[in-house]
């Protein structure tokens, strides 16, 4: 059987949980597709307002759903599935969706001072879904959180392998670090897909006890888990190759088609609605 994904995100941070899901699948016979669509039109997401977003998202995923005929998606974005993921699944039953969002169970189960950083948008770090996940799996643990205005454009730029500064980087590591008992935090979680491209240099750049958790992985094997355990029926058996849509024209961006190229998409096709 053909199984087909959709993979969804605000720019290109999702698609680190593509390539996750291309490198697990190597050990699987899989027949797959991953599509992927990103609403680079009001990038970054994590400077909109949540009403606006919830209705846009549930508009364009709807949109999609009858357009690209999805088994499953992955809505590969912290704020969008901190916000909408709920009503995504209330409004449109029949389809399967996984959320992304920062894995403050898994720190809080390896942390061992049980103080935890998370390096997030503005938006994720001041939403109320935050605190639940905190008091849900983290209420022995102090949670420092901070909200980048910027890391996720710097990842952009990263991913593009377009000039940026490291210094910026460790701008905003240090404003984590700096925050009240941040001196104990000895893990940290990406609380933003995008940051996943600038991981190596957050590594680099931060003192070498601290501990970084990027929830990609689980994610991907999370889709892949439920497609291998029959939870999931195809509804289109025929085969076809991973397409790259943005809801902005991209036909000239050279960078970006250089680099999802490597990733298996070979366009950048327009996603207008």
């Amino acid at each position: 059987m053909t199984y087909h994904i959709l993979a969804f995100d605000s720019g290109i941070g999702g698609l680190g949980i593509v390539q996750s899901l291309q490198q697990q699948l190597q050990n699987s016979s899989l027949d797959l597709s991953i599509d992927y669509l990103e609403d680079n039109l009001i990038f970054p997401y994590g400077e909109q307002q949540d009403d606006f977003l919830i209705q846009r998202i549930i508009h364009l995923i709807g949109i999609a759903i009858d357009r690209l005929e999805p088994d499953l998606i992955i809505i590969a974005c912290n704020t969008a599935s901190t916000i909408a993921l709920q009503a995504l699944r209330e409004h449109y039953p029949n389809t399967s969706f996984v959320g992304c969002v920062p894995p403050i169970r898994w720190a809080a189960r390896i942390s061992q001072t049980k103080h935890i950083g998370l390096l997030a948008t503005r938006a994720t770090v001041r939403r109320p879904y935050l605190k639940s996940l905190k008091e849900q799996f983290a209420a022995d643990c102090q949670l420092i959180g901070y909200g980048s205005p910027t890391l996720a454009q710097i990842a952009e730029r990263v991913f593009r392998q377009e000039p940026y500064n490291s210094e910026d980087i460790q701008k905003e590591i240090n404003a984590l670090l700096q925050m009240p008992l941040a001196d104990q935090i000895d893990t940290i979680c990406l609380g933003c897909t995008h940051y996943t491209f600038v991981l190596p240099h957050l590594q680099a750049l931060s003192p070498r006890h601290i501990q970084w958790l990027d929830p990609a992985n689980a994610v991907a094997k999370h889709a892949l888990d439920l497609i291998v355990q029959n939870t999931i029926l195809p509804n289109n058996n025929t085969p076809r190759e991973n397409r790259f849509y943005s809801t902005a024209l991209l036909s000239e961006d050279e960078a970006l088609s250089k680099q999802i190229l490597t990733i298996g998409y070979k366009d950048l096709l327009h996603f207008a609605f």
